[in-house]
Parts: structure tokens; sequence; C-alpha cells
């Protein structure tokens, strides 16, 4: 049957569904307090890792880090695509799995697609209406034909623009908050999400506008805010300018992926239209897979810096399970300093091809990069060296293009090839049976003022008292731009969108997504069970420290700003105000 599976009947599924039921039909299982316990069927182990939480409707392995609801399970044990999991989840508990095609929820997808192409047309008629918008936007190179192909537009600065005009009955109002356009208050008010912000519409395969990333005119924080996860979009699968490039070229030899909305644009304004940028996440999956239905050859393009170096080495661990005979993947560090928008307007488009024509290798990276973490002259660097190669070469789908960078490895580190392949294989068969599982990594710990964990904190909360977060005020955290805290915005927003989802719901939700692997380890850590400990209150206020800190970094910035004598007037009186007010006071 064709047709959209409705998302509410998925959360209700995973809620409806006993986990430890499913998994036992395939795993031995044995009670251990509120949960079971068994040995992991991803990963070869004797002493018992696996659990599976009835209570939370997942389950995990503290062994390889495998984790998920009872739909992934049967995705990953019994190798289904989504919708058979979802099929035979839904058989085995007796239920009709519902589909929207010619009933009445198909409309409501075509009216919420019919509405954010309406918003997108309102923020294009806003930005002819704007000087200081319009000047920005020239100010960035970008000319009028780049702009309308972008579809490039202005929300205008105030709070219910967007509200006023489309929210005009109950129900339209429901659509704004399930496109992710508005965000409702504690007091059950509603206010605009994008405010005075260039706006670029984000499309997806079928060039339908599904959501919205928008970039301030000003230093505000967050500088980028991307429409939240919705059932039109999800960032772990969207890519920005994919769509572009496809009706620009008739065919694609090569895809560039890239960080940001600017560099597709300036790019593209310099006649390079095969590119593409991923939404504030890493590349994931579903992104790769996407591009390689497209071409077989991938350039990564970030700044030449250590953040750069960072993020392309995420990217490279993330690429090794999709090598495949045919397919090229290769990156391009541009000088410190400049990203890709800035590098073509200083240099020219025929330098950035130049650029990418010299491109390193996936396996030049990667030897270059362990290289550095080594002493190469000595027999313990080395040694070293083979021990970081290990579980990056076992990712590597079997095949020749594994072999020969096993052999090149093997002669850098001077192990005979057949040592090194035999030391895989053993590394293999203690991994996951399947890469889109991987084992759990701990996430870099905030840096700056205040508790380092203090995000990472409120999410495990979250996680376990999903409704705890109904009465947070989301719009504390505008100005925190500490590591996470794009996620734990998004996770307030969806559990105020959907006050019965549950802790399986939201990890269903991320299971595609970068996060996910991360928000599996959080939802299994234990919390205090004892009746002194109120986990609302608890996030309640991690949250407000956070604004804290947030207005605390404000200060600092403009006082800096201010020494240096470049403070605007308004700048002055937000000075003031956040001086004389209740700034440190939570």
């Amino acid at each position: 049957m064709s047709g959209l599976i409705p998302q509410h009947f998925i959360d209700d599924l995973i809620t409806r569904a006993d986990i430890a039921e499913v998994v036992g039909r395939r795993v031995q299982l044995k009670k251990a307090g509120k949960e079971f316990k068994g040995c992991c069927p991803f990963h070869d182990e004797k002493t018992p890792s696996f659990t599976v939480s009835p209570d939370k409707g997942f389950y995990h392995c503290f062994g390889c880090g495998a984790h998920g609801t009872a739909i992934g399970f049967l995705m990953e044990h019994d190798h289904m695509d989504f919708v058979d999991a979802v099929e035979s989840l839904a058989n085995s508990m007796g239920i009709e799995v519902p589909r929207e095609e010619g009933q009445r929820p198909a409309r409501s997808y075509d009216a919420l697609f019919e509405l954010v192409a309406r918003a997108g047309r309102y923020f294009e008629s806003q930005l002819k209406g704007n000087q200081a918008a319009i000047e920005y936007i020239k100010a960035r190179g970008i000319d009028g034909g780049t702009a309308k192909r972008f579809g490039i537009g202005y929300a205008p600065a105030g709070w219910s623009n967007v509200l006023d005009k489309f929210g005009t009955s109950r129900e339209a109002i429901d659509r704004l908050l399930a496109a992710g356009l508005i965000i409702r208050k504690d007091n059950g008010q509603h206010y605009d999400r994008f405010r005075d912000r260039i706006m670029f519409p984000i499309r997806d395969s079928r060039g339908r506008v599904i959501g919205f990333g928008g970039r301030v005119l000003a230093d505000e924080e967050p500088k980028y805010l991307n429409s939240p996860e919705t059932v039109l979009f999800h960032k772990g699968r969207e890519l920005y300018g994919l769509y572009e490039a496809r009706q620009a070229l008739r065919s694609i030899e090569r895809l560039v992926i890239v960080e940001g909305y600017m560099d597709v644009i300036g790019l593209a304004r310099h006649g390079i239209d095969f590119v593409t940028a991923t939404l504030g996440t890493a590349t994931t999956d579903e992104h790769l897979n996407r591009v390689f239905r497209v071409c077989e050859e991938i350039v990564f393009c970030f700044d030449g810096d250590r953040a750069g170096r960072a993020a392309a080495w995420r990217a490279l661990e993330n690429a090794l399970p999709q090598i495949r005979q045919g397919r090229q993947i290769r990156f391009v560090f541009l000088p410190d300093g400049q990203d890709p928008d800035s590098f073509v307007q200083e240099h020219g488009a025929g330098a950035f091809e130049e650029a990418l024509n010299t491109a390193l290798p996936l396996s030049d990276f990667l030897i270059e990069e362990l290289s550095r973490q080594v002493d190469m002259n000595s027999v313990d660097g080395l040694a070293r060296m083979a021990e970081l190669a290990r579980p990056l070469l076992s990712k590597i789908p079997a095949g020749v293009y594994k072999e020969l960078l096993t052999e090149r490895l093997a002669g850098v580190v001077g192990l005979p090839t057949e040592k090194l392949e035999s030391i895989i294989r053993k590394d293999v068969a203690r991994q996951p049976k399947h890469s889109s599982m991987p084992a759990a990594r701990p996430k870099p710990r905030a840096r700056g003022t205040g508790n380092p964990s203090i995000i990472r904190r409120a999410i495990t909360l979250l996680l376990h008292q999903p409704g705890a977060g109904q009465s947070l005020d989301v719009e504390k955290l505008v100005g925190v731009s500490k590591p996470g805290a794009d996620l734990l915005r998004d996770l307030i927003e969806t559990v105020q969108a959907e006050p019965t989802i549950t802790t399986a719901g939201l990890l269903e939700r991320w299971r595609s997504h970068e996060d996910g692997r991360h928000l599996g380890t959080l939802a299994a850590t234990e919390l205090p069970e004892s009746e002194e400990f109120d986990a609302g209150a608890e996030l309640a206020n991690c949250i407000a420290q956070l604004a804290v800190t947030a207005r605390k970094d404000r200060i600092d910035f403009l006082i800096e700003k201010q020494t240096l004598k470049d403070l605007s007037e308004l700048e002055r009186s937000e000075l003031r105000a956040l001086s004389q007010g209740s700034a440190f006071s939570g």
C-alpha cells in the first residue's frame, strides 16, 4: 500500500509496543530489576552488557553502544527497512497501519507544504522592502539573480509578523507550529521563530520548501537558526543546495560538500553549481547515500584551521562505511581564516576549481592525520599508529579499496600486510554487525564559564522525563552557543509540540541523526530514584543557568566591543539594559 505512515501513529506504536517481548523473541533475556539483560546480538560477548528497558521503550548495549527502539531493533536485527519494521511491529500487535494517501491527513501535509511555500514567498517580498537586508545581501556579493534562484528572503523584526499574517485561526496556528514557523510560550501564546534574519529556504528533492535557515544581520547569537525537526524537515537527511545543483546541471560528475548556506550561494554566484551543504550537523549516512545517488565523487571542503580539520576527520569517519568500488572521497582545506565564500570572492572560481583538482584523497588524509598524532621515528609511534588505524579499517567494506589501503598502511608502520589484516579481522569480530550502529563515543565537554556538562545534564533529564520540558521557556536558550545547545533546543521544542511523546519516541525521531547515538547513551544513564529528586526542577535550573551564562557572555562581548570603540547605539542601549537589569539573576 502506498502513502505516508502518519508520524502520530509511529509515536503511538512505539509507546504501546512491549520492547522486551520484541527483543525477547530473538535474544535470550533475564529479568534484572526493572530491566532485562542478555548478551548483545550486535557484537560477540560472554558477559551480558545488553539491557532492555520496558519503561523507557528502548534497548542499549554498554559494550558496543548499539541502542534503539523496537522499530530500530527490527531494522538492525532482522535487516528490515523502516516501513517493513513498522508494519511487522504493528502486525504483531494486531494493529493496522494507516496511510495518509487519499485520507484526510494527506490534505494536512499538502496544507503544510503550501503554508511553508507561502511563508517563503512572504520572506522574499519582505527582502525587497528592507534596505538594511538588501545592503547586507549586496555586501556579501550576492546579486539579484542569485538571490532569486535560491529564494533568499528576509524575516522582519518584530514578534508576530508571520503569526499575524498566517495565524488567522486556531487551525492555522497549529499548522504554523507544525511547520516550525512559530514558538509556543509558557502562557499558551505564540511568537515568530525567525525575526530580523536573512532567510534561506531549504528545498527537498522535488523542490518543495520544507524549512528555513535564518542568519542575523549583526553580531548576535545564534548567528544561524534552522527550522526545528518537523514532519517535513529532518536535518540529518536534507542537504542545502542539492536541488538547485541538480536543476542547474544536466549531469553532475562530483559534488562539493561545504559547511554553510553562504558557501553554497557564494560558489554558485561564481558559476560553481555542484555544491551542497549539511544543515549544521555532521555528515550522516543518509546524507552520503543521497549524494552517492547523484554522483560517485565527493569533495569535502573545510577551513584549514583546527576546527576545520576536526570536522573533516568526523566526515572521514562517517564516510568509511560508504566506500565502494568506483566511489571517490577527497578533502580540500582552504587557507586559515577563509571559507569557500570568501576564498572564491578573493581568488576567483578558477583558483577554487584548481584546489578541488588537487584535493587530498581519503586514503592520504587518513594516513596524514594518523601520522600527526604519533612519533613516526619510533617503534612505539608506529605501533600506536597501527592501533589507531585498526578501528578505521574495520569500518571499510571488504573489497579492493580496503585491501590496497591496508597494504599501504602496513608499509607505513612496517608490518607485513597479512599481519595487519589478521589484526583487523579480529577487530571486526568484536564490532557490531551493522555499521549503522557504531560504538558510542563520549561527546566533547562543552567549554566556557559555568558547569561544562550542564547541557549534557539537561538533555539527559529531558530524555528521562520528556513531560518536564512542557513548562520550559525555550527562548532562554537564545544566545547559548555551547556545543549541544541546538540539540537541546530542538528536543524541548519537540516535546512541547508533542506533549505525549516518550523517551523511545524521542530516540526514534533522532535515530538517523549524528546526535542519535549520543542520545541513546544518555537515555541509558541512571537517575536518582529518591523522593527528594525532582527532575523537572533540576531541568529548569539547568536552563536558568545556561541563560545566565549566555547573558554574561553577551555582556563580555559588548564590553570588549566598547573597549575597541566599535559599539553601535543599539548595542550601547542593550549593554546598559543588561548591566542595570537582572542580568545575573537567571
